[in-house]
C-alpha cells in the first residue's frame, strides 16, 4: 500500500480505504495503492473491502493529470481501465462501500466490483464523461455494458445523466443503499457472507460468466491506446 490507500487487514475480510484530497481523486499512486490491496487480499486469502473518504468515494481520475497531456490522460486511463479488468476477474470477491459521490472513474471502479454498497444522501452517482468534454473512451463503454441495461448505457454513457443513490440502484452502479452509520458494518457482514464461498467455485465461475465482457474489455483497451484521449473544452 501506499499513504494514499490504507489497507486494514481482519478475520476474514480486509478493507482498503482510499484518501486523496478534497474529492478522493484516482491518480498513478492511488491505482497502484489498489493493485497493492488487491495483492495482500489475494496473499491472505481474503475478500477485499473498498471505501473511501466520508462524502466522497472518488470523483474519477486526478484533473491535472488528465489535462496535463493527451499522452499523460491516456497513460492514466489505461492503467484505471486495467486496473478495472483485474477487479472484474479477481479471484476473491471484491465489496465496494461507497462513502458518497463517485462520479467517472469512481462510478466504473463500482461496475468493477462483485456487490456495491451506496450510503444515503444528497450524492451524485455516474459517468460524467461527456459533460466534461471527454469522448468516452473505449474501455469505458465496455465497462459499462458488464452492469448496465442498454437503456441506462445509454442514459449514462451517450447523456451523462447522473444519479442520487437510489436512482443509482436501478441504474445498475449500487447494490444497495443503507444510512451513512450503516455503510461500513453492512459491507463488514456482506464480506463475511462471501468469505463463506468456496474459493475456487467462485473464481471459475465469475470467469465464466464474465468471459465475453473480459474479453471485450482486452480488446478495448488496446483499441483506447490507438486512439486520441483528452478533455477538450
Amino acid at each position: 500500500m501506499n499513504k494514499l490507500v490504507t489497507y486494514q487487514s481482519e478475520d476474514n475480510y480486509a478493507i482498503a480505504t482510499i484518501n486523496n484530497g478534497k474529492v478522493n481523486a484516482i491518480s498513478f499512486d492511488v491505482i497502484q495503492g489498489l493493485h497493492d490491496a488487491l495483492d495482500k487480499a489475494q496473499q491472505d486469502d481474503k475478500v477485499l473491502v473498498i471505501t473511501g473518504k466520508s462524502g466522497f468515494f472518488s470523483a474519477g481520475y486526478d484533473l491535472k493529470v488528465m489535462t496535463k497531456s493527451s499522452e499523460s490522460a491516456k497513460e492514466l486511463v489505461t492503467k484505471g481501465s486495467q486496473l478495472s479488468l483485474r477487479m472484474l476477474s479477481f479471484p476473491k470477491p471484491i465489496v465496494i462501500a461507497c462513502s458518497g459521490h463517485a462520479i467517472a472513474k469512481g462510478a466504473f471502479l463500482l461496475l468493477s466490483a462483485d456487490y456495491r454498497i451506496g450510503v444515503e444522501g444528497d450524492f451524485k452517482i455516474g459517468l460524467n464523461e461527456v459533460q466534461i468534454g471527454m469522448t468516452m473512451h473505449h474501455a469505458g463503454i465496455a465497462i459499462a455494458k458488464t452492469r448496465l441495461s442498454e437503456v441506462y448505457i445509454n442514459r449514462s454513457v451517450v447523456n451523462a445523466e447522473l444519479y442520487n443513490p437510489k436512482q443509482a440502484v436501478n441504474a445498475g452502479f449500487l447494490d444497495v443503499v443503507v444510512p451513512e452509520n450503516h455503510l461500513l458494518p453492512t459491507a463488514i457482514k456482506v464480506a463475511s457472507l462471501f468469505a463463506k464461498l468456496n474459493t475456487k467455485a467462485h473464481a471459475e465461475t465469475k470467469l465464466k460468466v464474465r468471459k465475453q465482457h473480459l474479453l471485450d474489455l482486452e480488446s478495448a483497451i488496446q483499441l483506447d491506446l490507438e486512439s486520441d484521449i483528452s478533455i477538450r473544452a
